[in-house]
C-alpha cells in the first residue's frame, strides 16, 4: 500500500482507494499524493476536486488507477 501511495507522490500519478471516512461511510476516491506525513498524507482528491488529509489507517484498500481503453472503429 505504501508503495502506491509513495510513487503516487514522486511520479504524481493518480491512485485509487477504498476509504473509510470519519463518518463510517465507505467512499472510493481517485487521488494523487501531494505530501506523506507519517499516520497522515495530503491528497488532491478527484471526487471532492480539492485537496484534502487522510488517515493512512483508514485506506481499505489502494490500487493503480484504472484507465479504460477507448475502442475506435
Amino acid at each position: 500500500m505504501n508503495n502506491l501511495l509513495t510513487r503516487s507522490l514522486n511520479e504524481s500519478q493518480p491512485v485509487e482507494m477504498i476509504y473509510l471516512a470519519a463518518n463510517n461511510q465507505i467512499t472510493h476516491r481517485r487521488i494523487i499524493v501531494k505530501e506523506m506525513r507519517g499516520t497522515c498524507f495530503k491528497a488532491f482528491c478527484f471526487l471532492r476536486n480539492d485537496d484534502r488529509l487522510f488517515k493512512v489507517e483508514n485506506i481499505l484498500s489502494v490500487m493503480p488507477e484504472k484507465r479504460t481503453l477507448l475502442k475506435t472503429s
